[in-house]
């Protein structure tokens, strides 16, 4: 991130250190001892869950804060490695490859929060990934549980042409804060905040817990109390025109807030969303919140600068172009797109992707909120090199298409979301539907909405329905979700439909989409009640 001046008062937050002072400046601690110290005692609970001594809820409970979960049979583990803001260096791509070699990793996903997950890991894979990633500056710590979660960022942030200006620094500066509050007592069972440098609004930084929405003036919009998942919510706009050095003011008003009128009674409505109710509606949420800010401008300085994310490289006048290519707004340099279907690489495109990129300088990879990898700061020539290492990238908008990792590995999933996605896909390719007649589809295993369900042109929720009084694999359809700042819209659901009729609806609406000579929002737009037309005969 480069330079990170933080006031002398913010090095204690909630009783963990962040930071300690080497000759009057301020040193990051990227693995602090106590995190190795933890991880001690994460052995002896997983052992004893292994050895059928410990129930797996209150398994669940305990290894959250390690960003570990056991999957769905209690016979492996999925591990969650932190990219904060989205970014995988060079050295953390390089880590993670090589974890994936030394430790015969077979799973791995993105995720939706711009994460990288491992999967199908016995005890001893888990913790020797877990150890190693610290000293590569990878932090597991607070994947899961009631703690503050990956901070999300636009992924092209600082080399996207038409963005407002970068909000990467800033974005990881507030992620080395939030670290700052894993063990602060009084958390929301999820803190979520998000970064977005143009009103495409990938990372939802209008409906986050917190979020800050980039200006054209250089100054942030901020956002609170949103999320998406059970009782959604659209965020409640709480100031404007922030100046980026006061954003961790605005964070510590946000656990404040959380800490005084914040739910603990009830861990279903333990989140920031259900404060807006709770205080009677957004304005009075926005006063509450606006009351907290005073108390947090009043206490330690939190003001803070960074330094801009260094883009040194330059072009050498090869050129590179194709579908997935994009040019940055550094002349001569070009971003590739990659996104492995269901968002899920295989060990070996990763570990040769890594390898590449090792000999690419100034390269790195990141990730965004659609399970989609982009890596940035390429020359032409080394951009066909990584078009070639990412053939197998999805071939069309439809391919693009979102899904969590599913029942089949999550134990809350009640469908198997990866498996719907790939009959979907394969249905859409043997019919020949051609590209963009179908829409980026999301798809979420539960209510839990970590497929982003509500905020897709279609999106799917598992469930269940009762046939012939026999219950029947099912997803709910949500239709006209929207993500976009200014034009939030969280999908309207339509029905249930079983979940061996999706493919074949699909594929009647692609068709229907095709035959009139328009993409599908054109053709949406255009007639607005086709839609919910051809769904009607497909759903249970």
């Amino acid at each position: 991130m480069g330079k990170l001046n933080v006031s002398p008062d913010c090095q204690k937050t909630a009783g963990w250190l962040l930071y300690k002072e080497k000759d009057g400046q301020a040193m990051k601690i990227i693995a602090p001892q106590a995190w190795r110290e933890d991880i001690a005692l994460f052995k002896e609970k997983t052992d004893a869950f292994y050895a059928g001594e410990l129930d797996k809820g209150a398994y669940k409970a305990f290894s959250g804060y390690y960003g570990s979960y056991a999957q769905r049979g209690g016979k492996a583990n999925m591990l969650r490695l932190r990219m904060t803001a989205g970014r995988v260096t060079r050295e953390k791509m390089e880590y993670t490859a090589k974890a994936l070699r030394q430790y015969d990793v077979k799973r791995l996903h993105f995720t939706t929060c711009q994460t990288i997950q491992l999967h199908d890991l016995q005890p001893e894979q888990v913790y020797g990934i877990m150890e190693g990633a610290l000293d590569a500056g990878i932090v597991t710590i607070g994947g899961g549980g009631d703690f503050p979660r990956n901070v999300m960022c636009s992924p092209l942030s600082g080399v996207e042409q038409d963005e407002f200006f970068d909000v990467l620094p800033w974005a990881q500066a507030a992620g080395e804060y939030l670290m700052s509050f894993i063990k602060a007592e009084k958390m929301p069972r999820k803190l979520k905040v998000g970064f977005s440098n143009s009103p495409k609004n990938l990372t939802h930084a209008t409906f986050r817990d917190l979020g800050f929405a980039a200006r054209a003036d250089g100054l942030f919009d901020v956002y609170s109390a949103g999320g998406l998942g059970n009782n959604p919510r659209f965020g409640v706009r709480v100031a404007q025109a922030v100046q980026p050095e006061k954003i961790l003011y605005y964070i510590k008003a946000m656990w404040l807030t959380f800490c005084a009128y914040g739910n603990y009674e009830n861990r279903a409505k333990a989140r920031t969303r259900y404060m807006q109710d709770a205080l009677g509606g957004p304005e009075n949420y926005a006063k509450a919140y606006r009351e907290k800010l005073d108390e947090a401008f009043g206490g330690e300085d939190l003001t803070i600068v960074v330094e801009p994310v260094a883009f040194d490289k330059q072009g050498d006048g090869s050129t590179a172009q194709g579908r997935r290519v994009l040019e940055q707004k550094q002349e001569g340099l070009y971003t590739v797109q990659w996104h492995p279907i269901g968002g899920q690489p295989t060990p070996e495109e990763f570990c040769a992707l890594s390898d590449a990129l090792a000999e690419m300088p100034g390269a790195e990879m990141r990730l965004a909120p659609d399970e989609t990898a982009y890596i940035i700061n390429l020359t032409g020539n080394e951009a066909q090199k990584v078009l070639e290492l990412t053939k197998n990238s999805a071939g069309t908008l439809f391919e693009n298409s979102v899904s969590c990792i599913g029942a089949q590995i999550c134990q809350v999933g009640l469908r198997d979301s990866q498996a719907l996605l790939t009959a979907c896909i394969d249905a859409v390719r043997k019919a020949g539907i051609p590209d963009k007649a179908l829409p980026q589809i999301h798809i979420s295993g539960c209510p839990s909405s970590c497929g982003t369900h509500q905020i897709g042109a279609l999106g799917f929720r598992g469930g269940v329905k009762s046939v012939d009084k026999k219950p029947q694999p099912a997803f709910v359809l949500f239709v006209n979700g929207d993500e976009r700042q200014g034009k939030e819209a969280m999908g309207r659901e339509l029905g249930t439909i079983l979940e061996t009729e999706i493919p074949a609806f699909l594929v009647e609406l692609g068709t229907a989409v095709a035959k009139s000579g328009m993409d599908f929002d054109a053709w949406n737009t255009a007639e607005p009640e086709a839609l919910e037309r051809i769904a009607a005969q497909h759903l249970a």
